[in-house]
């Protein structure tokens, strides 16, 4: 059977202040029957006990895929296109940011910002395609 009482010199397991980490300890004070101070036996620093931490889990960071993104944006911005007023798509013309255009493949589209030169990007429903213009 396991003596469950504890006492000066019994090991324990504590978080020390100065490696800021949970390690062994052995008790140095007792109260009652709480340990009041201990020594790290890594850096042999004496300090007030505290009890060990839990391990921090580990962040979790959200990986958003950009088709998902585009897609509610373009879910958005739908009611608010009149397809009366689209442009048939051209590499000859000229486009400027926020038009509509209507693309034989991919449909109603809306430019979204000019890529360079000769180049505008366009929010389709299957999401953003770079297209040439003049």
């Amino acid at each position: 059977m396991s003596n469950t009482t504890l006492s000066a010199g019994d090991p324990i397991e504590a978080r020390c202040t100065k490696c800021r980490k949970n390690s062994d300890h052995i008790i140095v004070t007792m109260e009652e029957e709480a340990p009041v101070k201990v020594q790290c036996k890594t850096c042999e620093r004496q300090h007030k006990y505290r009890p060990p931490t839990a391990p921090r889990k580990p962040a979790v960071r959200r990986v958003v895929d950009p088709k998902v993104a585009e897609r509610k944006e373009w879910e958005l911005l739908r009611p608010s296109m009149k397809t009366a007023e689209a442009t048939d798509y051209s590499m000859t013309s000229a486009y400027k940011v926020k038009a509509l255009i209507n693309h034989p493949v991919f449909g109603l589209g809306l430019v979204q910002r000019l890529a360079g030169s000769q180049k505008v990007e366009v929010l389709f429903e299957d999401g953003k395609k770079t297209m040439r213009c003049k």
